[in-house]
């Protein structure tokens, strides 16, 4: 048995998202990048490549890490890019898009020749958090003025659009998707390809995919551009979890039960967004407060119910720990980061990463 804390990716639930995704491609046209500053983990690529199209990222290390781990389509998105690595940027990119106009007018030289894009911000959004919000006042998430994108046609080939997020209403995404077509189908019908973005929440549970793959198709069609996806959390939703154990117990008010882990340093995205992990069943008489074990006083996984109380030396799952977790990681207060651990379809479980006081200290100075 591995040692806790570690996250298990789990193929088997990984496959289902990855069935779904082929199958939108099939009945829709549209290709599906995978989104890499939601999910970056290369030793499972191999596996949800022969699914997806490529990648797309948000700096220059995810680029490259998509270009040499993933293959296929490789897109290069930055919110800036820096001088000293635009060229890097461009050599391991099948596409370039740029966030401003103002940004591929300094890059027009070096980009000459490759496949250019720019981020489009529709002015709409399902985020209802405005941390997250792309279509934020004053967001700084690519050009909204449709008069000032069409002194850049001639100089691009497609757009990028980003306003869902864990959007699972299929109309929401229908009635956003008729507003971008209403304000900017004009331009868009003078692209070649047009990116969606991601956000949209098409492997879960009973999301109409059929409804999605004829609007998609619809729109591919009515324009003449080839559409692109980029799936993050709906690539990889339910596919992992973090293992841990109960270290030890405590009456306070509630009982507590602390583990081996850290929201703050493994689960940040939870911490930020206020939301609570999930752990199955969570069905019992008995209610405890996981806790971790940094020194953070809000450092709490949440409340959950088990059928006997707890104890250390006690194994827990947290649920749903694929996405912006790992790529999130950290090393706060020097807790032991999970190591990363993979079971195959056959139900055999390895070790991929492991890390230690070498790791811990190297990422310092």
């Amino acid at each position: 048995m591995l040692q806790t804390p570690y996250y298990l990716i789990d193929k088997s639930r990984l496959l289902p998202n990855m069935e779904k995704i082929a199958w939108l491609r099939a009945h829709s046209g549209a290709k599906s990048l995978l989104a890499l500053k939601c999910f970056a983990t290369w030793s499972v690529f191999d596996f949800m490549a022969q699914y997806m199209n490529g990648t797309t990222s948000s700096s220059l290390y995810e680029v490259r890490l998509g270009h040499e781990k993933f293959g296929g389509e490789t897109h290069a998105y930055s919110v800036a890019y820096a001088d000293h690595e635009i060229d890097e940027v461009l050599s391991h990119s099948d596409k370039i898009i740029f966030n401003t106009i103002g940004q591929l007018e300094r890059f027009a030289g070096q980009s000459a020749g490759h496949v250019r894009g720019l981020r489009v911000n529709p002015g709409v959004s399902t985020s209802d958090f405005d941390l997250a919000d792309p279509a934020r006042p004053f967001s700084r998430l690519g050009e909204n003025d449709p008069e000032l994108i069409a002194t850049a046609v001639e100089r691009v080939s497609g757009f990028m659009f980003h306003n869902n997020c864990e959007n699972a209403d299929f109309d929401r995404f229908d009635r956003m998707l008729s507003h971008i077509e209403q304000r900017f189908g004009h331009l868009i019908r003078q692209m070649d390809w047009i990116s969606l973005g991601g956000g949209i929440h098409f492997t879960g549970e009973g999301y109409p995919l059929d409804r999605l793959a004829e609007r998609l198709k619809r729109f591919a069609g009515e324009n003449e551009v080839q559409v692109y996806l980029e799936p993050g959390e709906a690539a990889i939703t339910n596919a992992a979890t973090l293992e841990v154990t109960v270290l030890d117990t405590l009456f306070n008010g509630k009982h507590l039960a602390i583990v081996d882990a850290s929201i703050e340093a493994h689960m940040l995205d939870l911490l930020i967004y206020r939301t609570s992990a999930k752990i199955a069943p969570d069905l019992g008489p008995h209610e405890w407060m996981i806790c971790g074990k940094s020194c953070l006083a809000g450092d709490v996984f949440g409340e959950f119910r088990f059928p006997k109380p707890l104890g250390a030396g006690d194994r827990l799952s947290i649920q749903d720990a694929a996405g912006y977790t790992m790529v999130k990681k950290n090393w706060f207060n020097g807790v032991r980061m999970p190591s990363i651990a993979i079971r195959e379809l056959d139900g055999t479980v390895r070790l991929v990463r492991d890390f230690g006081y070498d790791d811990f200290a190297a990422a310092l100075s």
